[in-house]
């Protein structure tokens, strides 16, 4: 049986090897929340999309993201019904007004509103499906549930008293009281963290300054599935260059590329994962190349006994992966409590999933061969003359 070299290194210094341990395992750990933050992001991002009932979406040329979404005439979506297998087209109102807090009275808050025709079924959502005709009464809203909680405690409010009243507007003289006739459940995003639900003629009411027959996005329901990307082709080549035509999968594409690019969000969280790998990098080289250093006679004299320089390389690699193993299992087990904390703090989908502790294992071992591939360098010192010295 070979002798463990590598383990043996590494235990020799039991303190070096808890602080080194601690320092890959930080490493990781931030990779771990970066990477979850990342995906909270994109994953957020599409939460609208995810349960409205449609197959195919148009939205205006200019448009560059859900938060940012540029009106275009109605009569877009309402010439999509002349292309072959379009079944029924859906109109979505969207955009931003302050919501005041019913609790703290002073306190206002930028929400997010969704206008839709309560006669259709839009959402593939049960709460939404319930009380959708209740929005055809003026000034009613439905409350996102899983809205922050800076915007009040409505859904506890709401399952005691089973109706509120609070404003809406601009924080001016144009203010509406709304009614919450109802909760549903929808994830929130970065740029929207809180969300209500109305018909299109109250969303007109809160925001009277939208011009009539413009909307923000639009929604196909076609008549045969399979015949997805046929129609997509063809309502491409019928409608105007002033509007976008994607499919589900392609404008969740879209959202998570702007997110991705087109924001300093996406970025950030791509910065944080290369920090994260750099300080690994450094914290792993400066371990091995001290513990090579400090063995480096015992290196030269196996290589006096016949050992290859491809032994000596092995064993660096080897604590290498001894420091990523060891330090990923308290990595994961740190990430696992922080991402609740993060989930229940900011209702965002903060999570672990398999692919991503994969992903980050491959990294960990990935950045310590680097840092052995760096330290093995030193290598180069272990000559076997210096035994005789």
């Amino acid at each position: 049986m070979k002798i463990p070299t590598a383990w043996l290194q590494l235990k020799f210094y039991p303190l070096r090897l808890v602080v080194a341990v601690a320092g890959v395992c930080f490493s990781i750990f931030l990779i771990f929340m970066q990477l979850s933050f990342q995906d909270a992001l994109f994953d957020s991002a599409v939460s609208l999309y995810e349960p409205l009932d449609a197959d195919i979406f148009i939205l205006s040329s200019r448009s560059s993201a859900l938060i940012a979404m540029e009106n275009f005439p109605e009569r877009r979506l309402s010439q999509s019904l002349a292309v072959e297998n379009v079944a029924e087209v859906i109109p979505l109102y969207l955009g931003f007004a302050q919501w005041r807090n019913p609790v703290r009275k002073n306190y206002w808050r930028s929400i997010y509103i969704i206008g839709i025709d309560p006669s259709q079924s839009v959402f593939n959502l049960k709460s939404v499906e319930e009380n959708r005709f209740r929005l055809q009464l003026p000034d009613t809203v439905l409350f996102n549930e899983h809205s922050r909680a800076e915007y009040g405690p409505i859904p506890e409010l709401f399952r005691q008293r089973g109706e509120l009243k609070t404003e809406i507007g601009d924080r001016g003289s144009s203010n509406r009281e709304v009614t919450v006739v109802g909760l549903f459940p929808l994830g929130i995003s970065f740029g929207a963290d809180g969300t209500i639900l109305t018909s299109d003629l109250n969303f007109q009411r809160i925001l009277p300054g939208r011009k009539k027959g413009f909307i923000n996005l639009g929604g196909i329901k076609l008549q045969d599935e399979s015949k997805l990307d046929i129609t997509l082709e063809a309502l491409r080549d019928y409608l105007p260059n002033d509007v976008k035509v994607f499919s589900k999968a392609e404008i969740f594409a879209f959202e998570k590329n702007y997110w991705a690019t087109g924001s300093p969000i996406g970025f950030v969280f791509a910065l944080g994962v290369g920090i994260g790998l750099s300080v690994g990098v450094v914290i792993t080289y400066q371990v091995l190349y001290s513990s090579i250093s400090q063995h480096l006679s015992e290196y030269a004299t196996l290589r006096a006994v016949g050992y290859r320089q491809r032994y000596l390389l092995g064993v660096v690699f080897q604590e290498a992966v001894f420091l990523a193993l060891f330090a990923y299992v308290p990595g994961i087990i740190f990430t696992s409590f922080a991402t609740k904390l993060a989930r229940d703090a900011t209702n965002l989908p903060v999570y672990i999933d398999v692919n991503k502790a994969i992903i980050v294992l491959l990294l960990s071992c990935l950045m310590c061969f680097v840092s052995g591939g760096i330290a093995v360098r030193k290598l180069q010192d272990a000559d076997p003359a210096d035994v005789f010295y």
